[in-house]
C-alpha cells in the first residue's frame, strides 16, 4: 500500500474505533457482529473489507439499539399493573323466558 492509498484506510479505521469506544455493552456487540459481516460483504464486493466493515458496524449498532429499546418496552409493560378485561357487551335477555 503506498502512503496515498493508506491514508483513507487509516481515517475510516479511526472513525470505527472512535464509534466503538463511545458504545456500551449491547451496542458494541452489534457493531463487532454487522463489522464482521460487512468486512466479508465489502471484501468480496470489490477489496472494499473496511468500509463495508465501518457500514456493518453502524448498522449492527443501530438494530441492537432497536432490540434493546424493545426489550425495554416490553419489560415495562409487563411491570405495569393490568386493568381487569371488560367481557364486553352482555346479550339481552330472552323475552321468552321472562314470560314464563
Amino acid at each position: 500500500m503506498t502512503g496515498r492509498t493508506m491514508l483513507p484506510a487509516l481515517g475510516v479505521l479511526v472513525v470505527a474505533l472512535a464509534i466503538l469506544a463511545n458504545t456500551g455493552q449491547a451496542e458494541a456487540r452489534g457493531c463487532i457482529k454487522g463489522a464482521a459481516v460487512g468486512a466479508v460483504a465489502g471484501h468480496l464486493a470489490g477489496h472494499h473489507g473496511v468500509v463495508g466493515a465501518v457500514a456493518g458496524c453502524a448498522v449492527g449498532h443501530h438494530l441492537a439499539k432497536k432490540e434493546q429499546q424493545r426489550q425495554r418496552q416490553w419489560r415495562q409493560q409487563q411491570a405495569q399493573p393490568q386493568p381487569p378485561q371488560d367481557p364486553g357487551p352482555r346479550p339481552a335477555p330472552d323475552a321468552a323466558a321472562a314470560t314464563v
